[in-house]
């Protein structure tokens, strides 16, 4: 078992408690596209953003791994949600909607992985300086 100090452990409760409230926020009132609630898949996509800046961060700066606990596992871990989305793509299919459960898994996964993309570039311009020229 991993020995955790207890500022790590602080950091990863910090993350987690933020991340699950901005989450809680963002899905608590249903935001329809048609038949296809997005709340889920905005999350994700914002986590998966911020993940993105944030690995390219960690890099550049060679960042300790408290603020990983914090950032990537406390506070990108609890907003983003795969069993919400699961749940959803479930609930979906079950009511034989299997266009719109395919549209939410196609959103969720490219999306998501666009923005881990989106992220990394964006925090690789600004590292470099390249956004202030």
């Amino acid at each position: 078992m991993m020995d955790m100090k207890i500022i790590e452990l602080i950091l990863l409760a910090t993350g987690g408690v933020a991340g699950a409230f901005i989450r809680f926020k963002i899905t608590e009132s249903p935001l329809l596209f048609g038949a296809l609630q997005v709340n889920v898949l905005i999350v994700n996509v914002i986590g998966s953003f911020i993940l993105g800046l944030f690995v390219v961060m960690t890099q550049q700066w060679s960042l300790e791994q408290k603020y990983v606990l914090l950032v990537a596992v406390g506070f990108c871990g609890s907003l983003t949600t795969m069993s919400a989305f699961a749940l959803e793509t479930t609930n979906l299919m079950e009511s034989k909607q299997f266009g719109i459960a395919a549209i939410n898994i196609l959103g969720n996964v490219s999306l998501s992985i666009g923005a881990i993309f989106g992220g990394m570039s964006l925090m690789n311009l600004i590292v470099r300086g390249d956004l202030i020229k």
